[in-house]
């Protein structure tokens, strides 16, 4: 089976058949609880009646058409989206890559019509924004630099939480900042409220766009629309996808203000992006998300669960970092071996950066299935904890 995929991915060996809400089945029939959604995808859980009927209704009619058309998903999904961020236009595409990629250029063809060298820009060491060449090189980590280069030149990378050397970096040839708001792959790593105000202080008195990749963070993730709300900061574009759609894939780039009509037409485009489809998946993702209190509960149970973990007082567990549904447990060991342990106990988790484990289920998880999952988490560790040098097999 396995002989016929490019090796590009350390698989589990599980393979999946069906899921319901925060849970998932394999094809023998055996239940996990998912602590995974697809890495940040399923917001709505597996086989959501809304979605699927959304999906199916929209399937029988069109499913794709040229953006040199409209439809009525994409029309109202453009309107919808716009409201719910704040934002003023937008540019739909397929993935967080794109998004970013999007987002990018419309910074370059911002600073570059202003002055032919204002074309840098500047990101954060541990950050992570994709896999293409130019998102790769944006990604502050050298060891998803390896093998990849030559780069896309214009990037230059600060450190995190140092305001001084921000400074130092945003010079007239830099067009934006562009940064993470919790730094997913880097180890689930929140940036504090006082780097980021500071930071879209100088990005305003020098003409620099100040740009979030809420790829992983937005979409209710964090207990709001997106992250940047509860950390006091208004971005001018904003990349997001993942959970747009609840796991029909979709992106799309944000913009306010100056950078709202950057783009004209034949600066840059997609075949697929805004499709009908994907768009009528998206409008019922953010229905579930206006609902009354649905927001409030994400925070809710993302601080329930933290307080679980930090109540362990684990041996092996260094810190809980993180905010809603998107938390990052630091800990003292290889974190694969805690994944493994706990899919041993019928717990899909993932990592992040070197040493930690990290949480992104579902936004529809029960408290009951978040204490079910911690209750299997606390297993995992105690099983690396006696044994640190034996993974347990799957039962």
């Amino acid at each position: 089976m396995k002989e016929r995929f490019m090796n590009t991915y350390a698989r589990t060996g599980l393979v999946l058949d069906h899921g319901v809400g925060a849970r998932l089945f394999t094809v023998d029939g055996t239940e996990y609880i998912d602590f995974t959604a697809g890495i940040g995808v399923n917001s709505l859980g597996h086989g959501h009646p809304r979605l699927v009927e959304a999906i199916a209704a929209q399937a029988a009619k069109i499913m794709h058409v040229s953006n040199y058309f409209l439809t009525e998903p994409s029309i109202e999904l453009a309107e919808k989206l716009t409201e719910a961020t704040g934002f003023d236009t937008v540019f739909f595409c397929n993935s967080g890559a794109e998004a970013n990629e999007g987002m990018f250029k419309l910074a370059r063809k911002y600073g570059s019509s202003k002055n032919p060298d204002k074309n840098v820009i500047v990101t954060l060491k541990q950050s992570f924004h994709g896999r293409t060449i130019t998102t790769v090189t944006a990604t502050g980590q050298d060891k998803f630099h390896k093998f990849f280069g030559p780069f896309t030149p214009g990037f230059v990378y600060a450190e995190p939480e140092d305001i001084a050397g921000l400074d130092a970096l945003l010079g007239p040839n830099v067009c934006a900042f562009a940064f993470e708001p919790i730094q997913g792959e880097g180890g689930v790593r929140p940036l504090s409220r006082a780097y980021l105000q500071a930071a879209e202080k100088m990005c305003r008195e020098r003409d620099i766009l100040f740009c979030a990749d809420e790829v992983q963070t937005g979409v209710g993730r964090t207990g709001a629309v997106l992250a940047c709300e509860r950390l006091g900061v208004r971005p001018d574009v904003t990349a997001i996808a993942k959970g747009l759609a609840g796991g029909v894939p979709i992106g799309a780039v944000l913009a306010r203000g100056k950078a709202a009509d950057v783009f004209q037409p034949g600066d840059h485009g997609t075949t697929f992006g805004g499709g009908a489809l994907a768009a009528s998946a998206a409008l019922v993702v953010l229905s579930e998300l206006e609902s009354p209190g649905f927001l409030d509960e994400v925070d809710q149970k993302g601080r329930h669960l933290m307080e679980l973990v930090e109540g362990f007082r684990h041996p092996l567990v260094k810190d809980v970092r993180g905010m809603g549904l998107m938390i990052g447990i630091g800990v003292k060991v290889d974190p694969h071996k805690i994944v493994d342990a706990a899919r041993a106990h019928r717990l899909l988790t993932l990592t992040a950066g070197d040493d930690t484990v990290r949480l992104l289920p579902p936004l529809v998880i029960t408290m009951e299935e978040i204490e079910l999952g911690v209750a299997a988490l606390k297993q995992a560790l105690d099983d690396v904890s006696s044994a640190p040098n034996l993974v347990p097999e799957l039962k």
